[in-house]
């Protein structure tokens, strides 16, 4: 007769994990003085209060570039810096296979053509080495996107574009405050995003920002930005309460890594799943999402099982990505060589939410407990509805 205490809780056990994740956004005191001050001075509804260009100042600093432009959404930040790269009708952009599916739109929106390369299967981002055969004269850019807790070896990708004259755009959406080869994640490329969207590391519900280093990116932006007043704005209130998340970005990044040091070797001895590898000299990853390689046939139960058993057990825990060349139609797109790893990705990945790792580090303990039972388990389960 099984143990009840070790059953799983798809099958009557009781959760393993107890910590519930912090609510986001978490309940900042020094976010609600910044809209308590926005509100006393009338900045919230002016169409320049000041806080926007004290923001810009704020994140040109952290991130040691001359220019920032914010933006109302991290998608229109990605389209503005293609754009201001010179990105048009005809032209072609080098993307992963496995990436943000609004960045394939948003390349679409130029109308130019989505290039799609495969990924290094040990980080599940873009492999580098892969770039130069996806070149063709008509490459314009390469959006190179830092994905679920794993980086890109930036340094190697901006050897390859300088030599053929081609324009990076690096999407640090999902890793604000990484660090890449000794620099901040979004100033290897021409230009760099952030997005502030309502599940990111910085939020304000929507926004977004180009960093660059390029006078020519910043004036171009501005210039397609500007039409008698500002297209796409961030607004004055968003970016009173992303002063002070900025100013806690370090020391959060810094907590959720120590949270994920500990899952690594939670789980470093179940067949079948593990971290994402990222063994970049000078390097530190920021997690919006930590990706977990499964692989089904040595742990024992389908994908979709696993996750709703693991959901059960109190985690916030979802699939990946759907591969670019999966999900859309091979007439939008030019493919480079196989894909294998994406498409691997695509069946494979699971995604942890950044939540639970500002929970107390008992919470990535009980992580590995209820994994290890889910695999004991995993026989019993997959015979379940």
């Amino acid at each position: 007769m099984s143990d009840p205490d070790d059953l799983p809780a798809l099958l009557g056990g009781k959760p393993a994990c107890t910590h519930e994740p912090p609510s986001w956004p978490v309940a900042e005191p020094s976010v609600r003085e910044a809209l308590e001050e926005a509100y006393a001075s009338g900045a919230w509804g002016k169409y320049d209060g000041g806080l926007v260009t004290k923001l810009e100042a704020e994140l040109a600093a952290y991130h040691d570039v001359p220019h920032v432009i914010t933006t109302a959404s991290g998608t229109i930040a990605v389209e503005l810096a293609l754009r201001a790269a010179g990105v048009g009708p005809g032209d072609e952009v080098i993307e992963a296979a496995y990436d943000y599916s609004g960045n394939f739109l948003t390349i679409h929106a130029l109308s130019a053509l989505p290039v799609l390369v495969d990924i290094d299967p040990k980080t599940g981002n873009m492999d580098p080495g892969r770039l130069a055969q996806a070149v063709s004269p008509a490459t314009k850019a390469i959006l190179v996107s830092h994905l679920h807790g794993g980086l890109v070896p930036m340094r190697q990708v901006m050897e390859l574009a300088r030599a053929r004259g081609i324009a990076v755009i690096e999407d640090a959406a999902q890793c604000p405050g990484a660090m890449v080869e000794g620099r901040r994640a979004g100033t290897w490329g021409d230009a760099g995003v952030l997005s502030f969207g309502g599940s990111k590391l910085l939020t304000a519900g929507r926004g977004g920002a180009i960093l660059t280093a390029t006078p020519t990116i910043a004036q171009r932006a501005r210039i397609w930005q500007m039409r008698g007043n500002l297209v796409a704005p961030l607004a004055e209130l968003q970016a009173a309460v992303l002063r002070p998340q900025l100013a806690l970005l370090d020391e959060r990044n810094r907590t959720r890594a120590s949270r994920v040091a500990i899952l690594r070797e939670a789980l470093q001895d179940v067949p079948g799943l593990r971290l994402f590898d990222m063994d970049l000299d000078q390097s530190q990853p920021a997690y919006y999402k930590v990706g977990l390689v499964y692989d089904a046939e040595k742990f024992g139960l389908h994908r979709d099982k696993c996750r709703a058993a693991l959901s059960a057990e109190g985690l916030a825990i979802d699939e990946g990505f759907r591969a670019l060349h999966v999900e859309r139609s091979p007439a939008r797109f030019r493919a480079t060589g196989t894909l294998d790893h994406a498409s691997r990705a695509h069946e494979s990945v699971l995604i942890l939410h950044h939540l639970i790792l500002l929970a107390p580090a008992e919470a990535m303990t009980e992580i590995g407990t209820a994994v290890r039972k889910v695999h004991r388990h995993a026989a019993q389960l997959s015979r379940t509805q």
